[in-house]
């Protein structure tokens, strides 16, 4: 079930790379950022009356009730992927705990206490195994995914519907080299905003053969306390 890290290329390599595929994205990121603010749909964010340190690369500071996250795909199969949550970063290439296929972390919706993440691996990994990972995760438990290289090639329908359980309604439409992001709640339908994905297409692929990486950022709500 779980990836090993694929890191062949060296640390210089890696570098390049990072640098050719961000600089357009990021480039046009900061432009709409600064033009339309940055916010999500349903959310807007507090200003903070001091400077404290930003949370996971956000501008703003997220208020109490919510946490603040950043989920970056994959680029290519190249450079590993990003989640980084309540200004702490979980898995990414540079920690060496990524590899390719699902990069998953499953946090405490209440407190934001890592309960366990992992590489679900989609190239080589037994169905039954990444299955029963995705069904153990308890309802009201935050989700967040990251892809990185393919993962379409062990995704069953049982799996698609199990993240269209925690809230994805782009998941059913995710095919062979896609680039996707998600951050949801277990146990519920409904639709997340913290969702993207970049269709594998040669007349849009920025590399040869591979779409853009996504990313998703803001202030995730914090579930409700229980008795």
């Amino acid at each position: 079930m779980r990836c090993r890290a694929l890191w062949q290329l060296g640390p210089a390599l890696a570098v390049l790379i990072t640098l050719g595929v961000s600089i357009r994205y990021y480039d046009a990121q900061e432009k709409v950022k600064s033009f339309l603010g940055f916010y999500n749909e349903d959310q807007r964010f507090e200003t903070a009356t001091a400077s404290p340190p930003s949370q996971c690369g956000l501008s703003t500071v997220c208020p109490p009730d919510r946490f603040a996250l950043n989920i970056r795909s994959g680029a290519a199969n190249v450079v590993g992927p990003k989640i980084c949550f309540d200004g702490k970063t979980i898995m990414s290439h540079v920690l060496n705990n990524v590899g390719p296929g699902l990069n998953v972390v499953v946090v405490d919706g209440e407190n934001g206490v890592v309960v366990k993440h992992d590489c679900l691996n989609m190239q080589d990994g037994n169905p039954e195994d990444i299955l029963a990972f995705l069904k153990s995760i308890k309802p009201g438990l935050i989700v967040l995914v990251s892809s990185f290289d393919d993962v379409t090639k062990k995704m069953t329908p049982e799996m698609r519907e199990t993240f269209v359980g925690m809230g994805s309604t782009l998941i059913r439409s995710v095919k062979q080299r896609d680039s996707w992001v998600f951050a949801g709640r277990a146990g519920t339908e409904i639709k997340s905003l913290f969702e993207k994905r970049a269709v594998n297409d040669e007349k849009t692929n920025i590399y040869e053969g591979w779409p853009e990486i996504v990313e998703v950022s803001g202030c995730f709500p914090r579930s409700p306390a229980t008795d």
